[in-house]
Order: structure tokens, then sequence, then C-alpha cells
């Protein structure tokens, strides 16, 4: 069953020109697809009646609402105190140079996304990041870089069983 096929359920749940339900239905939507895309944002706005101007507003407003598809791995890292303390910052840029995007972008691949917390909750292994809640902690820049490495062979063979 292919994504399109569960949309009808999901603006089923919600009257027409109700825009009461905005929030409720963007939130079903992004969990449908992973983020908001566009062509979905327009549907939203129809639903509800309003400007998709309006719906890019309030979406805008919350955090919690993404534009992007997430990669494969998501990557927290985290920015807390004791992690900064122990070197999160150079944790950070390593990840940005080594996968070529910035913290909140998704590499074009859509393998690895990157995202700062400001507290994982593991301070005793400081620093430490979580890829998909998986938790790496005391890293370095050399123990990382090969972290990264083992997770893209991962996932090349993860395609190659496909």
């Amino acid at each position: 069953m292919t994504k399109q096929q569960h949309m009808p359920e999901i603006y089923g749940k919600y009257p027409k020109k109700d825009a009461s339900c905005l929030i409720d239905l963007l939130q079903d939507v992004q969990e449908q697809f992973g983020y908001l895309p566009d062509s979905e944002m327009q549907q939203v706005a129809k639903h509800v009646d309003i400007p998709v101007s309006r719906v890019y507003g309030v979406a805008t407003f919350y955090n919690q609402f993404r534009f992007q598809p997430l990669g494969k791995y998501v990557i927290k890292v985290c920015r807390g105190t004791a992690c900064h303390v122990q070197g999160s910052l150079g944790i950070l840029t390593t990840l940005e140079n080594e996968l070529g995007i910035k913290a909140g972008q998704t590499t074009k691949d859509l393998m690895f996304t990157i995202e700062t917390v400001a507290c994982i909750g593991a301070c005793s292994i400081a620093p430490v990041i979580a890829i998909n809640d998986e938790f790496h902690g005391g890293l370095t820049t050399k123990s990382l870089q090969k972290l990264l490495r083992g997770y893209q062979k991962r996932s090349a063979k993860d395609e190659v069983t496909a």
C-alpha cells in the first residue's frame, strides 16, 4: 500500500473547512511522510479552507514540523554543558565536514541528517551522539570518523541485499 493510499484515511478524520484541526492534521501528514511535502501543504490548505500561506505560517512557527525528509540515519549531537566541555563542538564540526552538510540538514542521498539537541541525558559518556537512538559516547574526531564509516558500510550492505 502506498503512502498516497493512506491519505484519505488521514483527511477523513478531520472535518472539512475547519481550521481548528490544522495542527493535528499537519502532525498526521508529517507522521505519514516523515516531513511536510509541498503537495500535501496545498492539500491541507484545501481541506481546512485557508490560504496555503497560513498553513505554512503555522507549520513554520512550530519547530516540530519539517519540510525536508530525514535521512536514514538521524544523528543527534548533544550540545549540553557536559558535552560542550568535553568537545561536542569539535564533534559537530567533524560531522558537518565529513558529511558535507550543516546541522539541520540532510545529505542529498538521504543517508544522514544532523540535528543538535540541548541534552541527550548521557552526561557520563560525554561527548555523546545518538544515531537513530543508539548512543555513542566518549567520542573523538578519529572514533567518530570510524563510526561514520561503519554506518556507511552498513547502509551499502543493506542496499546490496535489498
